[in-house]
């Protein structure tokens, strides 16, 4: 971090702030990065970040992970999957209280561990769950493509993959909270470019600024975001030039295209949005395990939990009754608290009141 360049634009950015102003930051990590640096305390009293819906793993439906685990109750099926969701509580219970059922439940760090894991259980039935934004996509798309090419038949797998910007203009939409600007993605932005959120900045004209996760990024972003508030000059502006490039990558996308098609999707918080996930394409179907396994279970909703209301920044985490009392990182009672890009997580972790 440049301390001097980040407290250079802290003067700049209370110089020219002078309006009450909402930024919203999509971003998970740009969430933590905020807090850990204590950026909030440099900016102007006036200056309001809310959080977004930008955590991969908090808006994931319920029903999704009680599919999981009802599914591995039932049948004899290897689940493997990412650390985060482990303890994302469904209905009953969490794909760790599996593994205390002794559920064959397995943590990889790259979708590709998942070949291997089938290959030397060639007896045995997995299934990958894949969770993520446009990121991540990618490397699942290309483990499938392996999959396929190496004829691996014991391995499935349950897309729970979201795309960002069907959600921001959900948000915009729904019109409960008031956004003057946004701080977009800088991870996701790589892969869909600059261009990807054209549609939402021409559809609202809201100012809009592609930031990295340096401190000195972020702060730039905001920068940016209040001059063109206070000037009523909105832009999409793209200030991650090192990573983000107008087009975005057309080889990851050409990928996730060859694998994925858009579909409506459950998030939690925002519900049904139109085109705002990926299933597997009718190509790739024999891998689709819903397609395989079309189990019925009963649908609950913890509704003590406010973390949807977080995600759609209407909520701060200190507001919930369950805050930091039964809902903590041991005992969490929603995603937002679980995962390490969650918004409840990062209010705990850095001691936020």
């Amino acid at each position: 971090m440049d301390r001097e360049k980040v407290l250079d634009l802290g003067k700049r950015i209370n110089t020219v702030s002078k309006k009450e102003i909402n930024l919203m930051e999509f971003c998970g990590t740009h969430t933590h990065e905020i807090f850990r640096f204590g950026l909030r305390d440099i900016l102007p009293q006036n200056i309001h970040l809310l959080s977004g819906p930008g955590c991969p793993v908090c808006v994931t439906a319920q029903e999704d992970i009680d599919y999981i685990i009802t599914l591995a109750r039932i049948f004899p099926i290897g689940v493997i999957t990412f650390g985060d969701i482990l303890n994302v509580p469904g209905s009953e219970g969490s794909l760790n209280h599996l593994r205390a059922e002794g559920k064959d439940v397995r943590v990889v760090y790259s979708p590709l561990d998942s070949l291997k894991i089938a290959k030397k259980n060639p007896q045995k039935q997995f299934l990958f769950v894949g969770v993520g934004f446009e990121t991540t996509v990618p490397l699942v798309a290309y483990t499938l493509l392996m999959a396929r090419k190496e004829r691996i038949n014991n391995l499935l797998f349950l897309s729970l993959h979201k795309l960002t910007p069907p959600a921001m203009r959900a948000i915009l939409e729904m019109g409960e909270v008031k956004v003057d600007g946004i701080i977009g993605p800088g991870h996701v932005s790589t892969i869909i470019g600059r261009k990807g959120w054209g549609s939402i900045f021409n559809d609202y004209k809201i100012p809009f600024v592609i930031a990295g996760f340096e401190p000195e990024d972020i702060m730039l972003g905001i920068l940016k975001l209040i001059e063109m508030v206070e000037e009523n000059r909105p832009q999409l502006l793209n200030a991650y030039r090192r990573s983000v490039r107008e087009e975005g990558n057309p080889h990851a996308l050409e990928m996730i295209n060859r694998v994925f098609s858009v579909s409506g999707d459950i998030w939690r918080g925002l519900g049904y949005i139109e085109d705002s996930g990926l299933k597997l394409n009718e190509t790739f179907s024999e891998f689709d395990v819903k397609r395989v396994y079309p189990i019925k279970f009963k649908k609950y909703e913890n509704k003590g939990c406010r973390c949807g209301e977080v995600l759609r920044g209407v909520l701060k985490p200190t507001e919930c009754p369950l805050y930091g009392k039964v809902c903590n990182p041991q005992t969490p009672m929603g995603p937002c608290m679980v995962s390490s890009e969650g918004t409840c997580a990062a209010y705990y972790q850095y001691g936020e009141n």
